[in-house]
């Protein structure tokens, strides 16, 4: 191991450009004297457009274009979204409405683009957008998350998007029939929006041949594809980039209407337009996050070991199903609920509504922390209806470290784990023995106190292909070609540290290249966790091939058969000689003798199988019976991550979303009123965890490594949020449960909390 390679807690490169201003982030990247974009938005949930008078906005100062979908169709621009789509239960298709880049007759949500308009300053185009007049005969708004109401698509009668199944009912019920022991609940999983620091934007430039289009997301292939299909390009005539991005959580792994109507308005003017949300247009129009409702229940035998589990979900999809993700990754949710226990047999259905909201199809900061939270709140339920420990509860039902590779009853194969282990690591540092003393403490001060447990599991891949390509540079530098592409996470620290350990190339010789269709041909992108296993396998292969490639040259100039040389710590070695040359060195000798061939190495990977991290979170809060307060007083995590590529930034990472997690646990709340109105669009109306609402967070690691992958990885970004919600979840359960409140729901507001309490204590009197 080299002393920057793996496993080292290097600071993060990236961070020195990031704190002294020097990024290159979506505004700061934007051509010079290009036109300002806004986009005019729908002022109603659902109606029919009458009337949409854009003259005199056209007229107005320094406008020089407004695009309507009047104007996409005589440009022949294909004026719709992609979307993906999954069988119903009975085996037909389930709905897919098109979703138009700008409205055509209907429109379908509070913040649907109608117009963009394109100025030489923004005021200008915000200006002129107050000229348009547009009337819309208001149609019924539909916004409960239930089948019903009238049709916001014909293609969906009573809203019902799909039906979706997955496991044997059948057998299921005959399991809960017999079973010792059944217990349900029904969990809320509350709406939240994402906020990422940076809102969305794009640029476009248009030289006539081709389109360019630089937009702060999460990959840059899908949307250069669809850019192509929809504005009737070749994809080669589409470059598309991305520079450094301000956070993504998989809202931002998505394609959105602004960007097509940009890159439209770019080809239409002859000029560059740059458009840019502000925070509360990016609160109404991006895509949001959770809002599910399920049933869950789960079966036990005489000594409660779980026997069955079946779950009946009714997911928001809001009012389109473009980009799809919530059924999609439903599916891959539910399939690995059963993951750290071991089931008979499974059973989950899930609905997708469609309503008169923004769509609710990405996941922020998270894979499957709904389908965790659900299990997990079970699971605690469960042990306390019993009158069992949640930690025994949990331990007698763990799939045993000895069972692995191991088949869950769902369909998913676990290469390894040892979930029990990991756990009693967890009640060692979390110090459970000493909870009754510091619950002791906390009522002397008046404060009901409790503690909760989350054993979470993820399935880490997406796509399980990746490229890396290394290019040295006449400048003495290793260029590093990623098809990934980082919102925040340190992949230029982290890959580096990779290249390091296999090759000896010093950190600060590496430059980082990503989110550029035109120099990287293929890529994955972010999301799902899947940067680190799938781009980490292939630099490891890229740097095999490098050191395979150079090995005959090395050969010649060290006067050696090349099966004679060694490579180890950055040096070609004459074995058995004293002769030894820097691959840096060789690289510039290749150079210098022509073999340009040399200075050039790519290898493409592809994973054979998932990776799945696990861990244990535990968390205590202090609740304050008289104004309904809680505070997350004590927070502890254990994680089985695999092999750590960078411990410090792995454990930044489970911070962050551990955070992320108790923002939606006890304040964040995306509401919307009767009409489809958005009452949550600024900072003064949803609240977002600060610095004073964090407790310290311990983090412990007991790895296990992947086999899933040569580097042992297991994948980190998500985990903290998929932990969080459900072990704030069960403490707060657990600080009111001796007051006979028997269910608690997202988000555990002042108000909510003190509700709960007082109507229990008229419910005992």
């Amino acid at each position: 191991m080299s002393k920057f390679g793996i496993s080292q807690p290097i600071k993060r490169v990236e961070d020195v450009r990031f704190l002294n201003g020097t990024g290159r982030y979506m505004d700061d990247t934007a051509p010079e004297g290009a036109l300002r974009a806004f986009v005019f938005r729908s002022p109603v949930a659902h109606g029919e457009i009458t009337t949409l008078d854009v003259a005199d906005a056209r007229a107005a100062d320094g406008v020089h274009a407004v695009l309507t979908a009047a104007e996409l169709d005589a440009a022949s621009v294909r004026n719709q979204m992609d979307a993906a789509v999954v069988k119903n239960r009975d085996g037909s298709r389930g709905a897919a409405p098109p979703r138009p880049i700008l409205a055509i007759d209907r429109v379908r949500y509070v913040g649907e683009p109608v117009a963009l308009i394109v100025a030489e300053t923004l005021a200008q185009a915000k200006d002129a957008a107050e000229l348009i007049g547009l009337d819309v005969e208001d149609l019924p708004v539909w916004t409960t998350l239930a089948p019903g109401g009238e049709a916001i698509h014909p293609e969906a009668p009573e809203n019902l998007a799909y039906d979706w199944a997955f496991g044997d009912a059948e057998q299921t019920e005959k399991v809960f029939a017999g079973a010792a022991h059944r217990v349900s609940l029904e969990i809320d999983d509350n709406r939240i929006i994402v906020n990422s620091m940076e809102p969305r934007g794009c640029w476009a430039r248009w030289d006539g041949a081709r389109m360019h289009v630089s937009f702060s997301g999460q990959g840059v292939w899908g949307l250069r594809d669809q850019i192509a299909r929809n504005l009737g390009l070749d994809k080669g005539a589409v470059h598309v980039t991305t520079p450094d991005v301000g956070g993504g959580f998989g809202m931002k792994g998505f394609a959105y209407p602004e960007y097509f109507a940009v890159a439209e308005a770019a080809r239409q003017t002859g000029r560059p337009v740059h458009w840019m949300a502000d925070r509360s247009e990016s609160m109404l129009s991006d895509n949001g996050g959770r809002d599910l409702v399920s049933v869950a229940e789960a079966a036990f035998d005489e000594d409660y070991k779980l026997i069955g589990y079946r779950v009946h979900t009714t997911s928001n999809l809001g009012a389109y199903n473009s980009g799809f993700g919530q059924n999609i990754q439903s599916e891959l949710a539910l399939k690995v609920l059963t993951g750290t226990y071991d089931v008979q047999d499974v059973f989950f259905a899930v609905k997708g509504i469609y309503t008169n909201t923004v769509q609710v199809d990405a996941y922020r900061g998270a894979g499957r922390p709904e389908a965790i939270y659900v299990l997990e709140r079970l699971m605690d339920h469960a042990a306390r209806q019993f009158g069992l420990s949640p930690w025994a509860l949990r331990q007698k039902n763990f799939i045993p470290a000895d069972a692995f590779p191991y088949v869950s009853a769902s369909g998913e194969t676990y290469d390894v784990g040892d979930f029990g282990r990991v756990l009693s690591r967890a009640e060692k540092v979390a110090d459970l023995d000493g909870f009754a003393a510091r619950r002791a403490d906390s009522g002397a001060a008046g404060k009901l106190r409790g503690i909760g447990l989350c054993y979470y599991i993820e399935s880490i891949l997406g796509d399980p292909s990746e490229t890396t390509k290394l290019e040295f540079t006449d400048t003495g530098k290793v260029r590093l070609y990623a098809g990934t592409q980082s919102n925040g996470q340190g992949h230029e620290t982290v890959y580096a540290q990779i290249l390091n350990e296999f090759t000896g190339i010093p950190m600060d010789a590496v430059e980082f290249v990503q989110g550029d269709s035109d120099l990287i041909a293929k890529g994955g992108g972010t999301g799902g966790s899947r940067s680190v296993t799938t781009q980490g396998t292939s630099i490891k292969a890229t740097s095999s091939r490098l050191i395979e490639n150079f090995t005959p040259f090395v050969a010649e100039e060290l006067d050696a058969a090349p099966e004679e040389i060694d490579f180890e710590d950055g040096n070609f070695h004459a074995r058995g000689t004293n002769k030894f040359i820097g691959l840096m060195d060789a690289a510039q000798a290749a150079r210098d003798k022509g073999r340009d061939d040399l200075l050039v190495c790519e290898a493409e990977t592809k994973l054979p199988g998932r990776s799945y991290p696990n861990g244990a979170h535990v968390c205590e809060v202090e609740i304050d019976p008289e104004t309904g307060q809680t505070e997350v007083v004590r927070y502890t995590v254990v994680d089985d991550f695999g092999v750590l590529m960078n411990p410090t930034l792995a454990e930044g990472q489970v911070h962050g979303g551990v955070v992320q997690g108790l923002g939606q646990a006890i304040m964040e709340n995306a509401a919307y009123d009767a009409d489809g109105q958005l009452l949550t669009g600024t900072f003064m109306d949803y609240a977002m965890p600060r610095a004073i609402d964090t407790p310290f967070i311990t983090f412990h690691s007991e790895p296990v490594p992947s086999t899933a992958n040569p580097l042992g990885m297991k994948g980190c970004g998500e985990a903290g949020t998929v932990g969080a919600m459900a072990a704030v979840g069960n403490a707060v359960q657990d600080a009111l449960w001796d007051r006979g409140i028997r269910r608690v729901d997202m988000p555990f507001t002042p108000l909510r909390v003190w509700s709960w309490l007082n109507r229990a204590d008229i419910a005992a009197e």
